[in-house]
């Protein structure tokens, strides 16, 4: 993306437009990281010399085509952009930040193919997931790769950064990484047990750890290599997670309520892994005792007859919780842009990462 591009601040409504302007430039970059056919100059360059001989074709077709396969189904991009937004925030040079790029993009998607697995899931983006399609083998390996291959950013020839640079960047990317799954575990955890008592504390920190920690790396990444104050790298990453969490409220009141996710993933699919969201945190402390051991039960049975599934989003309905949910998600916004307001100058950039605080909590797909 050349420096001298607009990034005049998106309003309203317009933020999905402005995150798909800058979609053509991350997948560019991302074909940089890995191609989307496996070449004898990238295996030199990313794999080193080979002692034997390498089945190239094959690499193709077990790596790069089912990454490229789940690559190309869609997804906002938005923490890539939220990484270059930071570092425009700052006030710093914006060049350092864009081959980072990839890196967050690759990582996201490869914690949604072992999510995909982990849950047993049966689509993804409107598509068979990755499991389904490939199988469990391939499928296991390529949500690894998506962790590391990225990492050829910091020893290939696409990034300018001195060794210091290199050194924070892993420890940034390692410390994250360690907490998405230290959150993934308490996830899978509790939806094998849907009886076990946990309170909206304990829910909000796993989705930190899970949800918030991409878009905390994210907005730290940016802040960080493009020069800004520890407190502003700090304050950034804090309303980063606070994204990914709001993200997170978000995107399971969508899985029971939004048309045109449910097409990308199944209506309810929550219900029928025995999720503990927010919604149904609230849902089992704000019904009858009735309604409350019927939403355990269903939870317990994991169903998959879309009549038991309605039934369960029927009582979170009744309980309030979805408008719990969204005052939530706000509440948690507001209180992170506050924090962050006072660190940032006025700017473009600045007024972009309000849209970000919007569009999380406002947003319909």
């Amino acid at each position: 993306m050349p420096n001298n591009t607009d990034h005049s601040s998106p309003k309203g409504p317009f933020m999905l437009d402005y995150l798909k302007e800058r979609a053509d430039e991350i997948d560019r970059r991302m074909e940089l990281v890995l191609p989307r056919k496996v070449t004898a100059e990238w295996v030199r360059e990313v794999l080193g010399n080979s002692t034997y001989d390498v089945d190239i074709e094959t690499l193709s077709e077990s790596l790069s085509t089912p990454v490229w396969d789940f690559l190309d189904r869609g997804g906002k991009r938005w923490r890539p952009v939220l990484l270059l937004t930071a570092a425009e925030a700052v006030g710093g040079d914006v060049a350092l930040a864009e081959p980072l790029l990839p890196m967050i993009e690759f990582i996201h998607n490869g914690t949604l193919v072992h999510d995909d697995l982990e849950d047993d899931s049966e689509l993804r983006r409107g598509r068979p997931c990755l499991h389904k399609q490939y199988g469990v083998d391939i499928a296991t390996n390529v949500g690894s790769a998506m962790y590391f291959v990225p990492m050829v950013i910091l020893y290939g020839k696409h990034a300018p950064y001195t060794d210091e640079q290199r050194l924070q960047i892993y420890d940034l990317v390692i410390q994250e990484l360690v907490r998405c799954h230290c959150g993934q575990a308490l996830d899978i955890a509790w939806h094998k047990n849907p009886y076990r008592k946990i309170g909206e504390p304990e829910y909000l920190q796993m989705c930190a750890y899970k949800t918030g920690v991409l878009a905390r790396l994210a907005a730290k990444l940016g802040a960080y290599v493009a020069g800004g104050t520890e407190t502003q790298v700090e304050e950034l990453g804090r309303f980063g997670e606070t994204l990914g969490v709001s993200f997170q409220i978000q995107d399971d009141i969508l899985n029971l309520t939004g048309v045109e996710f449910a097409k990308g993933k199944g209506r309810g699919e929550d219900i029928h892994e025995g999720k503990l969201t927010l919604l149904v945190l609230r849902a089992l402390e704000n019904s009858s005792d009735r309604d409350a051991e019927r939403l355990r039960e269903i939870l317990a049975e994991h169903p998959t007859d879309q009549t038991v599934i309605d039934e369960a989003i029927e009582i979170i309905e009744r309980s309030g919780a979805i408008e719990y949910a969204l005052r939530k998600a706000r509440e948690l916004m507001k209180h992170s842009w506050r924090a962050l307001d006072g660190v940032i100058d006025e700017s473009p950039a600045k007024e972009r990462l309000r849209e970000f605080a919007a569009f999380v909590t406002k947003r319909e797909i």
